[in-house]
């Protein structure tokens, strides 16, 4: 199910703050805001794109699966995050499929009116560019927690990194992240299982690294980032 945008609505989205008034008349007139059920197929690995996503509210999976139908989450896109940014390559085709991990809402962006906006408006662009670079780097930085970490360090560093990239400073040293993830996603994204998540979390808890509480054990406060980051070398 889809719905109109009004520009006003769009410019509470940080990237779109970068568009002159003009600008943001264009976007709405073309960009849909749709919503998605829980579990939800957004889109399948290896099509043609036809829209750019943001992420308004919700969390979506994405991952590609092997020839024998292993399954592998590259990441997991949260509010204002992109999906199909692929669009100015020679051959646009999705590289990962996007399911939900909840109701989700999401601004859908056709690919010309995208690249138009890009071309024309530097400021946007940089800050779009930046998105990506950050995208890499995060992938990067799994893909060396793969293959040098256990599978305790590699929570331990995902708790760090997204305290780092995400987290709301609160005080001197404590920082909360507060996106809503839960021990399924941490255990997507770090390659572990959901009881071994739940174990570590609850050792850090222990040794005071981090707290929550349980009501809402997936807004995560971390006590010191620091502490956390030497814990993890």
């Amino acid at each position: 199910m889809s719905h109109s945008i009004s520009p006003e609505f769009l410019r509470t989205t940080p990237l779109f703050q970068y568009l002159t008034d003009a600008e943001l008349i264009l976007l709405a007139e073309h960009t849909n805001v749709v919503y998605y059920k829980k579990n939800e197929e957004i889109y399948p690995l290896g099509i043609a794109s036809k829209f750019v996503y943001v992420v308004k509210k919700g969390n979506v999976k994405l991952g590609i699966t092997s020839n024998n139908d292993k399954a592998l989450t590259k990441e997991i896109a949260y509010e204002e995050d992109i999906l199909c940014e692929n669009v100015f390559s020679k051959n646009p085709i999705t590289q990962e499929c996007a399911e939900t991990l909840t109701e989700t809402m999401l601004y859908a962006i056709p690919i010309s009116i995208f690249k138009q906006l890009a071309t024309s408006n530097a400021e946007f662009a940089n800050q779009l560019m930046l998105i990506i670079l950050n995208k890499l780097q995060n992938i990067e930085s799994r893909l060396q927690s793969f293959v040098f970490r256990k599978a305790k360090e590699r929570i331990v560093d995902y708790l760090f990194r997204t305290g780092q990239q995400r987290g709301i400073k609160i005080g001197i040293s404590e920082c909360l992240i507060s996106q809503g993830i839960t021990h399924k996603e941490i255990a997507l994204l770090t390659d572990t299982s959901r009881q071994t998540v739940a174990r570590i979390m609850n050792e850090l808890k222990r040794n005071n690294f981090i707290h929550y509480g349980s009501r809402k054990s997936s807004k995560i406060l971390i006590r010191n980032l620091a502490l956390l980051e030497n814990y993890v070398e």
